[in-house]
């Protein structure tokens, strides 16, 4: 027997839903990134580019767990001495909660040649309007 393969042209893309109002960051994310990889359909193989458009509504609503309201803290540094930029969860929360949601489902994929792919099927909206509403799976 041999293992089967799909063919990039048997790929099915579809759009799923996502709703994170009231759910916790973490949990959300991981079943994102799922979709994003494509590890919930049956023909999976993990080398292929095989998973679906993901889009997210309400991402302002979503929750994190224990203190990290108050204690979370996102870093990043430019490269140059000094440049080290410091961002209190509930500052991001406030002005982009989209980027928290990206951050979060960024960090649960594989680090690969697919990754940046991947990403770019991911659609975050801080509201519940967005302009896919006829392509998403009811």
């Amino acid at each position: 027997m041999k293992t089967y393969q799909p063919k990039k042209a048997e790929i099915k893309r579809t759009w799923k839903l996502v709703d994170v109002k009231g759910k916790i960051l973490g949990r959300i994310a991981s079943e994102i990134a799922t979709h994003l990889i494509g590890k919930d359909k049956v023909g999976y193989s993990k080398h292929m580019e095989m998973g679906d458009y993901v889009v997210v509504v309400n991402a302002s609503d979503v929750k994190v767990s224990g203190k990290k309201e108050k204690q979370k803290v996102y870093r990043r540094h430019s490269g140059y001495p000094g440049g080290l930029k410091e961002i209190k969860y509930i500052k991001m929360h406030n002005e982009r909660p989209e980027w928290i949601i990206q951050n979060a489902v960024k960090g649960m994929l594989p680090d690969n040649r697919l990754k940046s792919i991947r990403l770019k099927r991911l659609k975050i909206f801080a509201g519940s309007e967005h302009p896919y509403q006829d392509k998403v799976e009811k």
